[in-house]
């Protein structure tokens, strides 16, 4: 593909639509809804609304059929996304639809520099997602869709919990005339659950938003700095007293114009992450200290029209560069072009008809193809049965190409990961009732894992293994009873095919076969009261029950207290085998919003 300058075509696509086209963008209504299913082309889509974080946004994702790999007392401080089986390397992470996945690794993708007060809803995409996002979607893809400052604004919040943990958050939102903007801080810190699982966490962000005669222009910024006992992280069950640094910035920028069906979404987003990590921080001098930069810059650009005969049609072109400088891996970069295109269209009343496809072309590997397909077809209002057919593709980490140390060893001649995901699915809605259930399957190709082909063998190697097949189950329900109780519920089934060469597996086998989870909300007269329950069944080991409560009581128009109760029953479980998690933990606070 001839070399284009893409970031100098950025700039100029963020100007021009601004010369020709006048919209105004209307604010978000945020209805209250814990588990809902969003109408859109994406087949089988989960939301989580802002309304609804019991505690952090990483927290509140243990509330969708999302397999949470937690390594600490707190979500997010080392967090690992499973989704329907896949590995953690194996879901897409987007903020506002922009691909953050981090190209040293899976590991840090929970490195998020927003805010609670940033996040507007998350969106859950399992399976068939849409290939405009492009790779990593193996299983399927998370989308935090931040809150745009749209009016004055002021929260202010603080707790104190269990082990010694402390956190508080502060944002202002202001509005004056054309131009809003959004300064937000949150800090967490506490002693952890046992020796070296302390941590300290800091999230600083700004958000601006400028009403422009063709919409509007959007500048934001984040930052987060985290330090963390590691204990046994990687290396389960060896009793490593590790420690280890994360910092993450994230720099986006864009504009939304539309004029006549015409939308025209030029965006850039640059995001840079370093890492120190201390196998042993008891020695005098760290034999195995590894430092880490990695930067990932894409602009791009996107149209979207709505026609006639296609129905409503977008088209995009992106450019990608990923860096990364480290003492263990080296120095490396690689390219890539992408081209995109989709269309949603009506065939009549009762069919609806939905496809992607696009091209991606990284640097040091073949030209990638990928896509999907959807058909609708609706029963009746908002229900309906979809069928629905996907390609994804996984590009190896710099990790899995580069590392190496005296138990791992990366292969620097790893192919392109692929992925087939069929799905059958249907939905039912109506009076605040809901409930569906989908049948997929997925086909995978050149299976990207770190392997021993015997116990003798010294050092974890990565490898592209053999076709694997995932058969699986996704059901959920949820009852709005009256206005004082509501229900939800999801359960996803996994049979993930066994392999028959007795292999050893590092993460292969890390995900759950049986995943429950039950919420229930109380609206009572002095105040909320949450109950959530949670199943988790890994292959070999037996399952778990976790209950966490939270009540909320409001004090003033302004202000609230509220009571977050984790893994009330204290029950004794790891979610990574060789790693225990904490038992149970009291947090409590008070939160204040003019």
């Amino acid at each position: 593909m001839a070399k284009i300058n893409w970031c100098g075509l950025f700039f100029i696509f963020l100007i021009l639509p601004g010369l020709a086209y006048g919209a105004q963008i209307p604010p978000r209504d945020l209805e209250r809804i814990v588990v809902a299913k969003e109408k859109a082309y994406f087949s089988h889509t989960f939301t989580l609304k802002v309304e609804d974080f019991y505690a952090s946004p990483i927290e509140s994702l243990s509330l969708l059929p999302l397999d949470l790999q937690s390594r600490s007392l707190r979500e997010g401080i080392q967090t690992d996304f499973s989704l329907r089986g896949s590995t953690f390397q194996g879901v897409l992470v987007l903020i506002d639809g922009q691909r953050i996945n981090d190209p040293q690794t899976g590991h840090h993708n929970s490195d998020i520099p927003l805010t609670k007060a940033d996040i507007a809803r998350i969106d859950l995409i399992p399976g068939i997602s849409s290939s405009l996002f492009g790779p990593d979607a193996i299983g399927g893809a998370i989308n935090f869709l931040t809150k745009k400052p749209q009016q004055k604004e002021l929260i202010l919040e603080g707790s104190y919990g269990s082990f010694d943990t402390k956190a508080g958050l502060f944002s202002f939102t202001e509005k004056i005339k054309d131009l809003s903007f959004r300064v937000s801080s949150e800090y967490a810190q506490s002693d952890g659950f046992h020796y070296d699982t302390d941590f300290k966490k800091y999230t600083a962000t700004f958000s601006s938003s400028l009403d422009v005669p063709c919409g509007a222009v959007n500048l934001d910024f984040g930052y987060q700095d985290k330090e963390f006992g590691a204990f046994d992280f990687y290396t389960p069950g060896l009793g490593y007293p590790s420690e280890e640094w994360t910092k993450t910035y994230l720099l986006e920028a864009g504009l939304l114009s539309e004029n006549e069906g015409l939308i025209i979404k030029p965006n850039f987003l640059w995001r840079r992450h370093y890492d120190k990590f201390m196998l042993d921080k008891t020695e005098v001098r760290s034999r195995y200290l590894n430092q880490h930069r990695t930067d990932i810059y894409t602009p791009n650009i996107y149209f979207q029209k709505q026609t006639g005969f296609l129905g409503r049609a977008g088209l995009g072109f992106e450019y990608g560069r990923e860096e990364i400088h480290s003492t263990n891996l080296g120095k490396h970069y690689r390219n890539h072009e992408s081209i995109f295109f989709d269309d949603n269209k009506d065939i009549n009343q009762r069919f609806s008809l939905a496809g992607s496809l696009r091209m991606d072309n990284f640097e040091g590997f073949n030209t990638a193809y990928t896509g999907a397909l959807n058909l609708k077809y609706k029963v009746g209002g908002a229900s309906g049965l979809t069928l629905g057919i996907a390609r994804s593709i996984r590009i190896p980490t710099f990790t899995e190409l580069y590392y190496n140390d005296p138990t791992t060893a990366g292969n620097r001649n790893l192919s392109v990961e692929e992925s087939v995901n069929y799905q059958l699915g249907y939905d039912y809605k109506k009076d605040g009732f809901s409930l569906g259930t989908a049948f997929f399957f997925r086909e995978a190709i050149d299976v990207i894992d770190w392997i021993k082909r015997s116990p003798l063998q010294a050092k974890w190697q990565a490898e592209n293994i053999s076709d694997t097949g995932v058969l699986g189950l996704e059901n959920y329900f949820s009852w709005q009873f009256n206005k004082y109780i509501k229900m939800s519920c999801n359960y996803t089934y996994i049979n993930k095919q066994a392999d028959t060469r007795g292999y050893l597996y590092k993460y292969g086998r890390n995900y759950s076969r049986h995943l429950a989870n039950a919420m229930v909300d109380f609206n009572l007269p002095c105040g909320i009261q949450g109950l959530t329950l949670t199943y988790k069944e890994r292959p070999g080991r037996g399952g778990w029950f976790i209950l966490n409560s939270h009540f909320a009581y409001k004090i003033h128009r302004n202000g609230q207290i509220f009571l977050d109760i984790t893994n009330l029953l204290g029950v004794k479980y790891e979610e990574i085998a060789g790693i225990p998690q904490p038992g149970r933990a009291i947090e409590g606070g008070i939160r204040c919003q003019w």
